[in-house]
């Protein structure tokens, strides 16, 4: 897979590089999001051990890496049965006085095979790396086993890293980027299959995107077809049960009573297996972003927050039966018909992105402190922005239609936005209003009038 973007995150690492002192820096994130070739990336052109964790046993693990370092010191007279431990092996290399880089990659796995790992690292800290030159990075995927043995407060190593990072998927402009020749819509399209994991997107690479969905994801044999159920037993001991409930949010079930009504599992075990599913950011649950206590909100709704497995348990779990038997132009028909909709729905996941870069291109002053989705009964607001501090609010319609948006949208908006008591009193109001097919001429000029941003598609018209 060839390496994309990351700049700021490799600047990052850099920086700390420049510094002429030891560095434990944390890299974590979901699977297949690119962390290992941000690392090998970053270690390119430096001294460095690269080690890639499994789950096999500790002495194996101890053997392979004395072999590594055997080779990268030149050091034939290394014990061919590996070191004894981990503190002695690097004793050994904190000896060597060199400015190099070490990477630990899946360093939970090394965890799952000593509970004692995190202290005895911490014991390797303090003995022999704290005045070292080296820089050593302890990566992972599970997210949770990477906040319990090193990020969390209690963890042996909280207070030794020198910094953490967590690497992200991809943003919507960082997708567009990589695909320079593609229209927005096809760009938008491949985003809401798969989201902005790299791995993914890549399949995409010199594809139309329903071409890609054909050979890559609904196609028996190929790894993104069994992509999601492989990552769920990766990181869950039964995942039956999830599998059941990712169902039922790919199926529009959002409110808690109707995950219960369609699994059929009582209220207590699906709180506890979202919870989970929220840790490994799969899915998300979302409130209306004006409430004043969130934690406390009774209109919380739930969301796969992934887009890939949400496409996958739509379109791939759901209909395994036509995909083993090789059926596949039976799921693109209803892909086809499913796509405006989806569509519609990341278009309004990535409008907060869009208007974020037009008001940094357009070097327009407005800047908020939350965003997200307002609803109340029968009302709901695609996107709504607050500033607490100046009492701002901005209110937003997004339109995936091939209809020109006219007056009448903005008229309902400001109607809706009545509905809204967040900062009542003197509050200022901004409206916004993006379009896949553009505005009427009564709707550009009633914008000039009255100052209402309008995006067609991703431009700030």
């Amino acid at each position: 897979m060839r390496f994309i973007n990351r700049g700021l995150e490799l600047r990052l690492l850099d920086q700390r590089w420049k510094e002429d002192k030891p560095q434990l820096m944390v890299i974590y994130g979901k699977r297949r999001v690119g962390k290992t070739e941000l690392s090998i990336h970053f270690a390119q052109g430096k001294p460095h051990i690269y080690f890639l964790c499994d789950r096999t046993s500790m002495h194996k693990q101890l053997q392979k890496f004395t072999e590594m370092a055997g080779k990268y010191f030149k050091d034939e007279f290394l014990p061919s049965d590996g070191f004894k431990d981990w503190v002695e092996t690097f004793k050994y290399i904190s000896h060597k006085k060199e400015k190099m880089v070490i990477i630990i990659d899946e360093f939970p796995y090394l965890a799952e095979t000593d509970n004692a790992i995190p202290s005895i690292f911490q014991k390797i800290w303090d003995l022999y790396l704290k005045d070292s030159k080296i820089y050593l990075i302890l990566q992972g995927s599970s997210i949770a086993m990477m906040e319990k043995t090193l990020l969390i407060h209690k963890a042996p190593l909280y207070g030794r890293r020198t910094g953490q990072l967590l690497v992200k998927p991809f943003q919507f402009k960082e997708i567009m980027e990589m695909f320079p020749d593609k229209s927005f819509e096809e760009m938008l399209s491949i985003y809401s299959i798969v989201g902005g994991t790299p791995l993914y997107l890549n399949k995409f690479m010199g594809k139309s995107y329903m071409e890609a969905v054909k050979k890559e994801i609904l196609q028996k044999g190929q790894p993104l077809y069994e992509e999601v159920e492989f990552l769920l037993r990766e990181e869950l001991r039964e995942p039956r049960n999830y599998f059941v409930i990712l169902e039922a949010l790919s199926l529009g079930k959002r409110k808690l009573s109707e995950i219960i009504n369609e699994t059929g599992f009582d209220k207590g075990m699906v709180s506890r297996y979202i919870s989970i599913l929220d840790s490994l950011q799969i899915t998300r649950k979302e409130i209306p972003v004006t409430e004043k206590i969130p934690e406390k909100s009774r209109k919380g709704i739930y969301n796969i927050d992934d887009n890939f497995f949400n496409f996958w348990f739509r379109f791939v779990f759901r209909n395994r039966s036509f995909l083993e038997e090789g059926r596949i132009d039976k799921v693109i028909v209803q892909i086809q018909r499913a796509m405006p909709a989806l569509l519609a729905q990341s278009y309004e996941k990535i409008a907060k992105e869009i208007l974020l870069y037009a008001f940094s291109r357009h070097k327009i002053s407005l800047s908020f402190e939350f965003y997200g989705r307002w609803w109340d009964k029968d009302k709901k607001i695609d996107l709504v922005a607050t500033n607490y501090h100046r009492n701002e609010i901005l209110f937003s319609e997004v339109k995936w239609s091939n209809k020109q948006v006219g007056t009448n949208i903005y008229d309902e908006l400001k109607k809706k936005a009545q509905a809204v008591e967040w900062g009542k009193k003197d509050r200022k109001e901004y409206f916004a209003i993006f379009s896949k097919s553009g505005f009427t001429k009564d709707m550009l000029g009633s914008a000039k009038k009255e100052k209402v941003f309008l995006v067609h598609k991703d431009v700030l018209v």
